[in-house]
């Protein structure tokens, strides 16, 4: 498949995403032309038009933008540390401690703020508990850390499934809305656009030392790459990142898997463009998949997490396929 150079790529990805941005603004219930969406966003009033699109339409579209473009960086970065193209951000469980840290505030009737903060707690435990078996007393390794991970998340499961078996009734609804991805009132917003901004902007600048670190630890070594702390920089970064979709959005799964897998095939493997690309494209796909949530079956609205599997799936096939090809 040709390649796109990195200029053009990004433009592309940018105009992609803006585009799908002006949709999901003026899309819902309530339809309201580009022209007025515009007005909305650049004056001030208290009508009709500027308080949906400021106050409920925006704030859910960076949510979900941002906590597309979470995954799928962590994805990409996962992949490069994992060197492993199917490597996403949920193979190591930190997905399944934020689960938990969330549901067991949910059960307790916590308020919001606090089923936010136990999913958080719940990913970065993970994170640590993964990290520091995989670590254990001999050297790192990816395969060490990938079997880590895999055994924990399947811990993790076990007390998900504890925990629903046991909620009441009046619960169980959100709590499967938020295991499936829901982004039907994203508790923050530009809290997690800044952790994506931080976090490709700690990346970017071990572009070179990622491209290297791709082609074995040998060959990154020879090259002059510390391979001691790249490692780590990575796992941290994609904890993060990981992290805060999870408390934004919920478990939404595929978009870490396909988008960086997809960004790869048409832009190559040079870091310098894939992880730009990997998180405009993963913003756009989530946003995409939230509008498409909110329309299917209006005035209902579906967790956004159920579009992105019934999406992600065929396309990963698809993927696979043109890659054995």
């Amino acid at each position: 498949m040709a390649r796109i150079s990195a200029v053009p790529a990004l433009v592309a990805l940018l105009a992609l995403a803006l585009a799908v941005f002006a949709l999901a603004l003026s899309m819902g219930s309530v339809a309201i032309d580009p022209g007025s969406v515009l007005r909305a966003l650049v004056a001030s009033g208290d009508d009709t038009q500027h308080a949906i699109v400021r106050e409920l339409r925006l704030p859910r579209a960076i949510a979900a933008f941002a906590s597309g473009g979470c995954l799928a960086l962590a994805g990409a970065l996962l992949q490069v540390l994992l060197r492993n193209a199917l490597a996403d951000p949920y193979v190591l469980g930190v997905s399944g401690g934020a689960a938990v840290g969330a549901l067991s505030m949910m059960l307790a009737g916590a308020a919001a703020w606090l089923v936010s903060a136990g999913a958080f707690g719940g990913a970065l435990a993970s994170t640590l508990l993964v990290f520091g078996l995989a670590r254990g007393v001999g050297a790192w390794s990816p395969t060490r850390l990938l079997l880590t991970g895999v055994v924990i998340a399947a811990g993790w499961g076990a007390l998900v499934a504890l925990i629903l078996s046991i909620a009441p009734e009046a619960q169980l609804r959100g709590m499967l809305f938020w295991l499936i991805g829901d982004l039907s009132a994203p508790p923050v917003a530009w809290s997690t656009l800044g952790a994506l901004a931080l976090a490709l902007t700690a990346a970017l600048p071990f572009a070179r030392d990622l491209n290297a670190f791709a082609r074995g630890e040998a060959t990154a070594a020879a090259l002059g790459v510390d391979v001691a702390r790249l490692p780590w920089l990575l796992f941290a970064l994609s904890a993060l990142l990981t992290a805060a979709a999870v408390t934004t959005a919920g478990a939404i799964g595929f978009v870490g898997l396909i988008v960086p897998h997809a960004v790869r095939l048409v832009v190559g493997n040079d870091q310098r463009v894939l992880l730009p690309a990997s998180a405009l494209a993963g913003g756009a796909l989530l946003l995409l998949a939230d509008t498409l949530a909110r329309q299917i079956a209006a005035p209902a609205q579906l967790p956004a997490g159920v579009i992105t599997a019934l999406v992600g799936v065929p396309v990963f096939l698809y993927l696979l396929r043109r890659e054995q090809r």
